[in-house]
């Protein structure tokens, strides 16, 4: 099993932040659901029904908090979620669950790219 790094509390309320308006929570899950081949902000655009502007911004702010990775494919750029850094979100809120004692949530973290 993967072991999972916290992250510190800064940056918690810097991916905190990012999720907290809803078109950029739509396109984080666009990204989660498209897994680790990820997507093109245009595919993305469509489904989402968000203009490609609006939807440029909403992805640098994921990209920005660490929630989201891009990568130039030819003329397009690909949008991919960061599966580790979400899964260290997880488990930063999680961290002290059920007062230290073994608990369900310990699969979470088993999960590395969906």
């Amino acid at each position: 099993m993967k072991t999972i790094q916290l992250i510190d509390e800064a940056a918690a309320v810097k991916a905190l932040a990012a999720l907290a308006q809803a078109q950029r929570l739509r396109a984080f899950r666009a990204l989660v659901a498209a897994g680790p081949q990820g997507m093109t902000p245009g595919i993305m655009a469509e489904q989402l029904g968000i203009a490609p502007s609006a939807l440029s911004f909403h992805l640098k702010e994921l990209t920005h908090a660490g929630l989201a990775k891009t990568e130039p494919r030819g003329r397009n750029l690909i949008y991919r979620a960061s599966f580790e850094q979400m899964n260290c979100l997880l488990a930063y809120l999680t961290a002290h669950c059920c007062q230290g004692a073994a608990c369900e949530l310990d699969s979470l973290t088993a999960c590395s790219d969906c």
